[in-house]
């Protein structure tokens, strides 16, 4: 039964990596645009 934990584990590492290779394109994706940050919690007027 150790492999279930070796499965889980590698499932979750690849799953972190995938996420972190998005999270950075679009990190990049922002820096190039030159845009301030947008969202629900932004406000431009103060």
């Amino acid at each position: 039964m150790w492999y279930f934990a070796w499965i889980l584990g590698i499932g979750f590492a690849v799953l972190l990596a995938i996420l972190n290779a998005m999270w950075g394109e679009n990190e990049a994706e922002r820096a190039d645009s030159g845009r301030a940050p947008t969202g629900p919690d932004h406000d431009p007027h103060g």
